[in-house]
């Protein structure tokens, strides 16, 4: 309450120099000058936002192992790491054609659209704009014309317009820039987070495609291997070795080999037409994309590094996000509060008229004689709101407790994702060589059945068991095997790396941006092809809000 003083008494002082400038000139000159006064005694309600506080590890679980590093890495192409060229290839395309990511890319330009016109509205506003030419005819049927008086004609002109600049005393309009300025950097770390995640689904997406050509290269070998078993079950059928059992066994488990390709064909083309979204193209056949690592699941590099827990505030796209959302929201209640105060405008009016009824000229309307203006201060004070302002401020104060809560839940998810991630990879790992041996005694179990059965000396139920046992082992050697790179994909998206790629370029585009200019005058947020793009910061922070008392942009 003490700058509701400060406001009463600089009322008192600017009202008694206007009565005593007495002439119209000084009250314009005393408004003017309380214009330009009043915002530096200004003050602004509200919190002042800080950094919220989340709970964090001293270090990912899966640190001690010997396949994990602990150090400083940002992770920028983490996905070179796999040495595939077609997954490089891949991740260019979908950076430049996704539509998702292009999306996320108007929403920026949106937001930054939203900035400017909250810095413009701290400024004063043209109200209404009149202007009007008018021919006039008196009657002559009137009491004041006269028995013998005749209609008279002249023209009347007339322009004015009237302007509105409400002080910005409490903080009302700053705080609004706050907010936008906050919800502007916000989208571009969700921009961010979509490449992250775009990035993590292409990887993913590949390594399923490489995955399950490898699953029906492996079917189509054990279709060879129960066929060759077939053709000896037949012969020593016919031979009179053995009964026809041996025939119906082999046959069955061999038409259920094969019959597993068909339905990994269906998952392959359904993996590649997720790809072609996340390329951005309708679904089609990928054939001379793909051609060039057929069956080969990437292989991740044998150590990698991660920081500690305390990087991902810093990292991590959507953690920024929060906590930007959390500033905007902050300045909302600062916002919210300002409705407690009066709101302290000054008004007026300028304009000029003009008329041919006097011998006068409709040029005057533009003169100086023919020129009529007003101006003043005003105030507005909601006072019996029944508290429903005191109740907005409770809400956005409720908003932002939410947000709060918010930032700290990403935080704690993010750690989660991570160690998830971490223990998908490390474990994986031992899985897959658990496997490779497993596979390598189904090989040798399989020969020796076979050649025993051949001579007689096992039953072909040896064989079956054989068989089957090996098509298990290989089809979970290459889910193990597809699990690794999987896993450490999964930590890199945790890791929020990948977005870095974005720096230096735009968010949407350059047939967007064609498209956007030919149709709206953009002004410096989208300059012409020819000229420098508008820079963008980095992964934004609060850090990043920009002054609150800004040029407006045109």
């Amino acid at each position: 309450m003490g700058d509701g003083i400060v406001v009463t008494q600089y009322q008192a002082r600017f009202g008694r120099r206007c009565n005593s400038a007495g002439a119209p000139g000084g009250i314009i000159h005393w408004i003017l000058a309380a214009a330009f006064l009043l915002p530096t005694a200004a003050c602004t309600v509200g919190p002042d936002f800080t950094a919220p506080v989340a709970q964090l590890a001293d270090k990912f679980r899966g640190v001690n192992n010997r396949s994990v590093r602990s150090g400083t890495l940002e992770y920028q192409k983490w996905w070179e790491g796999f040495r595939d060229p077609t997954l490089n290839r891949l991740i260019e395309i979908a950076y430049t054609q996704n539509l998702t990511l292009l999306s996320a890319g108007t929403r920026v330009l949106q937001a930054r659209a939203v900035l400017g016109i909250a810095i413009g509205i701290t400024y004063p506003q043209v109200q209404q704009g009149t202007g009007s030419v008018i021919y006039n005819r008196t009657s002559a049927a009137t009491p004041l014309s006269g028995p013998n008086a005749t209609p008279s004609y002249f023209w009347t002109d007339a322009l004015a317009a009237q302007a509105a600049w409400e002080l910005d005393f409490w903080g009302k309009f700053r705080r609004g820039v706050e907010s936008a300025d906050a919800v502007y950097l916000g989208s571009i770390a969700s921009y961010d987070g979509v490449l992250v995640s775009l990035l993590g689904d292409v990887t993913a997406t590949y390594i399923g495609i490489r995955t399950i050509e490898q699953l029906i290269a492996i079917a189509r070998d054990n279709v060879r291997r129960q066929e060759q078993a077939l053709s000896i079950a037949k012969a020593k059928f016919q031979g009179g070795g053995t009964s026809e059992l041996d025939v119906f066994q082999a046959t069955n488990v061999l038409e259920q080999t094969r019959a597993a390709i068909p339905q990994l064909t269906i998952q392959l083309q359904q993996g590649e037409n997720a790809l072609c979204v996340l390329l951005g193209v309708p679904p089609q056949s990928l054939g001379m994309l793909l051609s060039r690592s057929a069956g080969r699941i990437p292989s991740p590099p044998r150590t990698i590094v991660v920081g500690i827990p305390a990087d991902l505030l810093r990292r991590r796209p959507d953690v920024r996000a929060a906590e930007l959302a959390a500033l905007a929201q902050s300045a909302q209640i600062g916002v919210a509060l300002t409705q407690l105060y009066p709101a302290i405008s000054i008004t007026g009016t300028f304009g000029g008229t003009a008329s041919t009824a006097n011998g006068h000229t409709l040029s005057e309307v533009v003169n100086w004689k023919g020129v009529a203006y007003a101006a003043g201060p005003s105030f507005q004070w909601n006072l019996l709101n029944y508290g429903q302002i005191t109740n907005n401020v409770r809400l956005q104060d409720a908003k932002l407790q939410q947000l709060l809560v918010d930032y700290q839940n990403t935080v704690l998810s993010a750690q989660q994702e991570v160690d998830n991630g971490l223990v998908t990879y490390l474990q994986s790992l031992n899985q897959a060589a658990f496997l490779r041996r497993s596979v390598q005694a189904a090989n040798g179990a399989l020969r020796i059945a076979m050649e025993q059965y051949e001579q007689g000396a096992t039953s072909f139920t040896t064989v079956l068991t054989a068989e089957q046992n090996l098509l298990q082992a290989q089809n979970s050697l290459a889910g193990a095997s597809a699990s690794v790179p999987l896993g450490l994909t999964a930590v890199f998206r945790a890791l929020g790396g990948g977005w870095q790629i974005r720096v230096d370029g735009n968010f949407v585009t350059a047939a967007t941006l064609k498209q956007m200019r030919a149709r709206t005058d953009w002004g410096n947020l989208l300059p012409p092809a020819n000229e420098p793009q508008p820079l963008a910061p980095g992964l934004p922070g609060p850090e990043d809000i920009g002054p609150t008392v800004r040029p407006p942009e045109w």
